[in-house]
């Protein structure tokens, strides 16, 4: 008996000394990890002149190993290449963690007119093609310069640059790629800016009024570089910005917000100057004008040199730059079809192929595990590795589109996107809520949008920076509203795969002479599909989820030109076509095709006053009426499909 008691205690202090030791081993893993960069890399902190005399703040991690040469990666950003101090270091550098460790130089660098930075900041600078002398500068020479400056002074560099960026640094890794340096190899623009008219703030024309937080990060302009932030986030004092809107009014009722004192964004009372430069150009610029075509960068990717090869990255699920990395592709691959191009696109929100977390979540909504991990280390890995200490050559070993199939949770290749093998078929809103191959007679739905109870694009109560989970929402709550209209095919009896655009084609007529028009593409799931482990919100369930694959808003007055609105005639059939970006997506047998029609999005997008005035933006009080809407039965959605 005394003899087993001993063995018992000896057991359990050798385990509780085996917890101790695999918690101690843990704990100095985690420090090695934060310390990696120091322990590994050297830091200097550079000026680099470019060729107007301006000179932008460049950090570089170089490899303390000096017995090879490394090519170089950078990243250009608006956002801050912090810490700043040549004894401060990052913890994670590069791309992703296996570019780090085995071994790169690194460089980040404050655009102009940000942070550390000298010079005047242009929100989405213009491109100026055939300059003409120094004194013409914009993002692609800015690049030249750095990047000639970095071969000729950094040491142990191979001769060999790529550029990557996510969100406004991926717009900075585009436009390297026009007019590029001879060194630059290889280019991967990730859910990057193509136009802001299309892009984050506006979408078809319609202002996102869920960004309105985020307008002073880039027109908050400042005359010195800094190392702390020099502009300050509107506080809204509630939760609810739902009726924080609301309650607000029209648009011009925000303008104090941006009115600033000084530099510092200290707000004042005072009502007759706009100081913030980006609000400005919103308020003062409501139609695709001089002012925002030449932001727009799709346009200029032509004669891109065949020595840039290009990965271009974004998320099915990206509520802030769905547009900008689709059209990016195409664009580069019409123009220059020669050219190394490539397309990976997954069940991701914005940016989320950069992180480190197994399980992938969109909001509510699983996709399955490691799936940004193996892209980090599959791909994208291998795309820098290829081109920038590889042979080069087109033979890369990865896919020309590698996407995700988020109905059926699994990757594909195709040798094109969209794939080759698809055809457009089209499905009519047809009465009794039915969305059919032909259209069924006569029929219209009619629905009254009331502007004191617009339909809300997300049941969450709280403020966002900009939205991100609203992609993936449930939309039951949306279907049971009475101005929300819906059209659903009958369960389906085989897979149906989409894979591409679509395109909503309305008939639609108003009371009024100005509408917004907004089209979603619903996956409904059986009653009986199993239920999530984790990550679903406590209210929702999977039985009968309403999945949002797709959604856009077409601004009505916008619906023959962008460049100049006109009105609608009240109660006169008129077509409103609507692209929504592509989707690869496989609504599986059992499930249902819905269609949902509605008029207000709020607050993801400003209120239309449904009265046509010249400018929304500067619209009064008594020009918001509620207004009846009817959608005829001759609508159809066009749809690419897999065969």
């Amino acid at each position: 008996m005394i003899k087993s008691f001993f063995r018992l205690t000896l057991l359990l202090l050798l385990l509780v000394t085996a917890c101790k030791d695999q918690k101690t081993i843990k704990a100095e893993a985690a420090e090695a990890e934060k310390t990696y960069v120091q322990d590994n890399y050297d830091k200097q902190e550079v000026t680099i002149e470019m060729r107007d005399g301006i000179k932008l703040h460049t950090t570089i991690y170089s490899p303390k190993d000096k017995s090879k040469k490394y090519p170089i990666l950078m990243k250009r950003t608006p956002y801050s290449s912090r810490p700043y101090g040549k004894d401060e270091y990052a913890t994670k550098i590069a791309p992703n963690v296996h570019l780090m460790k085995e071994g790169n130089i690194v460089v980040y660098q404050d655009v102009r007119g940000r942070w550390m930075s000298e010079g005047v900041y242009d929100n989405m600078r213009a491109y100026i093609p055939n300059k003409t002398d120094n004194t013409q500068i914009d993002e692609s020479s800015d690049t030249y310069d750095t990047i000639d400056w970095l071969i000729k002074n950094v040491e142990n560099n191979n001769g060999n640059v790529g550029i990557w960026g996510i969100s406004y640094p991926g717009f900075y890794a585009t436009y390297a790629t026009i007019d590029a340096h001879p060194a630059l190899k290889a280019s991967s623009p990730q859910a990057c800016i193509g136009d802001f008219f299309f892009d984050d703030f506006h979408h078809n024309g319609a202002f996102l009024l869920s960004y309105f937080r985020a307008v002073s990060l880039f027109g908050t302009m400042k005359d010195v570089p800094k190392d702390s932030a020099w502009y300050k986030l509107p506080d809204l004092g509630t939760k609810d910005q739902y009726q924080f809107f609301l309650d607000a009014g029209p648009l011009s009722n925000l303008n104090s917000y941006f009115e600033y004192e000084k530099l510092d964004n200290v707000l004042t009372s005072k009502s007759d100057k706009i100081d913030d430069v980006f609000w400005k150009e919103i308020i003062d610029h409501p139609n695709y004008d001089s002012v925002w075509k030449p932001k727009g960068i799709i346009q200029n990717l032509k004669n891109i040199k065949s020595s840039v090869a290009t990965m271009v990255v974004g998320g099915f699920f990206d509520a802030e730059d769905l547009y900008g990395p689709l059209e990016t592709y195409k664009a580069i691959e019409k123009n220059n079809p020669n050219n190394y191009n490539t397309l990976v696109f997954g069940p991701w929100d914005h940016g989320r192929w950069a992180r480190s977390k197994v399980e992938n979540f969109v909001g509510n909504y699983y996709f399955g595990d490691s799936i940004s991990l193996n892209f980090q280390r599959d791909v994208e890995t291998k795309f820098f590795n290829h081109f920038l200490k590889g042979d080069g050559s087109k033979n890369s070993g990865l896919p020309e589109a590698y996407v995700f199939d988020s109905g059926k949770k699994e990757w594909s290749s195709y040798d094109t996107w969209p794939p080759a093998n698809i055809a457009k078929e089209e499905l009519f809103l047809n009465a009794n809520q039915e969305l059919s191959n032909t259209k069924k007679g006569d029929s219209k739905e009619v629905f009254i949008s009331d502007l004191k109870r617009p339909v809300p694009y997300s049941e969450d109560i709280k403020t966002v920076f900009t939205p991100r989970k609203y992609m993936t929402d449930d939309q039951r709550f949306a279907a049971r509203r009475p101005d929300v209209v819906i059209f659903e095919t009958e369960v389906l009896t085989e897979d149906f795969t989409l894979a591409g655009d679509i395109m909503a084609k309305l008939k639609v007529a108003t009371t009024g002479t100005d509408a917004d028009w907004i089209v979603k593409v619903i996956d409904v799931h059986p009653h009986d599909t199993p239920e999530q482990e984790s990550g679903m919100q406590d209210h929702l369930k999977l039985s009968n989820y309403h999945l949002m694959v797709r959604s856009e808003v077409m601004r009505g007055r916008f619906r023959n030109s962008f460049e100049n609105p006109e009105p609608f005639v009240p109660n006169e059939k008129t077509a409103v076509n609507i692209q929504l970006q592509d989707v690869y997506h496989t609504f599986k047998k059992g499930h249902k095709l819905q269609i949902q029609v509605q008029s207000t999005w709020f607050p993801l997008i400003d209120l239309n006053p449904q009265t046509f005035v010249p400018n929304i933006y500067k619209a009064k009080e008594e020009d918001f009426k509620n207004q009846t809407h009817t959608i005829f039965n001759d609508s159809s959605i066009e749809f690419s499909v897999l065969k």
